[in-house]
């Protein structure tokens, strides 16, 4: 879908997710249009809108979405911006949590003296930060805001598996982009989860914000690693909002301070050493950082897929197979490692093997059951 289509006069934009049909119109009123939120928009952000709404939709399963209030997490995300030092203009993403408050990443803050957060053609002047530069987040007071906070979601309530949206300024674009995805894993931090998933964030959507179904917000996009085998994109847990909000108030910028994901590779959480590694295809590596990682928290069912990952990836069948089943014996709910494990017993030829895991797939979700029997070339199942 174009969004340059939506361009009329009345647009209409008309979807069809199995047996739902979404109607949308709104009415252009020359460049600004006036929303039944009440907000005023740019054209260009509200075609932008039109078709993050309309993704999502095709994305996700019809029980999932919650139109309204995806909308209003779409309108709760802002740029951050200042000029550097060489005159160049610094930029990220940030999301409304308060009356007049934007939390954002605090690297976005990092080379400018005077940010401002931005909506379409409207700026807000930064008067003052709270800052917890280790955690990498930020939050900037401005005024005379009139944007809607988001609602606040929980990290903790993520599954596996999961949708998720990262609604953000990647690329520096004047409008949001929205990329929906999938929770990949969960990894315990300070009273929260630091979230992977599948949905995808770029240079300028630092600070964006990953939000559930149901527009919760639940956490920061914040790094990410690149390689040949695609990036791993990780968001902060929206909990550690609750901590910066008692830090002490300032108005010096830049900010500074290094954040957790810059410390030194030795020092790195396992499951940042072996991020770098994985999504770079350095299997090798991977292996090494696994073999450590399992040795260190062997009840960690992340540490033995990485494992399997990387012994799979070296031809090293039977090694995979054990440090799967480790994964899946720790999380039974674990489906990408019951999905390699099938793989592993096609090429074996263990038909017994595959019926067991389209059992144990079935029981964590029926579609999910039935992706797999088609993956296996089973027919109506393995």
């Amino acid at each position: 879908m174009m969004c340059n289509e939506l361009i009329f006069n009345n647009c209409s934009l008309l979807y069809q997710n199995k047996s739902l049909i979404i109607n949308i119109k709104l009415t252009f009123y020359k460049s600004f249009i006036n929303l039944t939120l009440g907000i005023y928009m740019p054209v260009l952000m509200l075609r932008t809108l039109v078709c993050s709404i309309a993704m999502l939709v095709a994305a996700q399963p019809v029980f999932a979405f919650e139109t309204a209030k995806m909308m209003e997490a779409f309108l709760g995300v802002v740029m951050v911006r200042g000029y550097n030092q060489t005159g160049g203009l610094a930029y990220g993403s940030g999301v409304v949590v308060g009356e007049n408050k934007v939390l954002t990443n605090c690297h976005v803050l990092r080379t400018t003296k005077q940010p401002w957060v931005s909506r379409g053609e409207d700026t807000y002047p930064i008067t003052s930060v709270k800052a917890d530069a280790w955690h990498d987040l930020c939050l900037v007071s401005t005024f005379s805001m009139p944007l809607k906070p988001v609602t606040l979601g929980k990290s903790t309530d993520l599954k596996r598996g999961q949708e998720v949206a990262a609604i953000g300024h990647s690329n520096g674009v004047p409008a949001p982009i929205t990329s929906s995805g999938n929770v990949k894993a969960l990894f315990d931090a300070d009273n929260g989860k630091i979230i992977r998933s599948t949905a995808r964030f770029t240079m300028g959507a630092s600070g964006s914000g990953l939000f559930d179904m149901q527009g919760h917000l639940v956490g920061i996009n914040t790094f990410k690693t690149a390689g040949s085998g695609g990036s791993i994109h990780y968001a902060l847990p929206i909990e550690w909002l609750e901590k910066l909000e008692k830090e002490p108030e300032t108005t010096v910028f830049p900010v500074v301070g290094k954040a957790l994901w810059e410390e030194d590779e030795a020092k790195k959480p396992f499951y940042m050493q072996a991020a770098v590694p994985e999504s770079r295809e350095d299997w090798p590596k991977l292996a090494q950082v696994a073999e450590n990682w399992t040795q260190a928290e062997p009840k960690n069912a992340e540490a033995w897929y990485a494992l399997g990952l990387a012994n799979e990836n070296l031809a090293k069948a039977d090694l995979a197979q054990q440090a799967y089943q480790q994964a899946v014996n720790l999380d039974k709910g674990h489906f990408d490692a019951l999905i390699h494990l099938g793989t592993i017993a096609k090429n074996k030829g263990d038909t017994s093997a595959m019926h067991r895991i389209q059992v144990s797939l079935n029981d964590i979700d029926k579609d999910l059951g039935a992706e797999y029997s088609e993956m296996m070339g089973c027919g109506k199942g393995c």
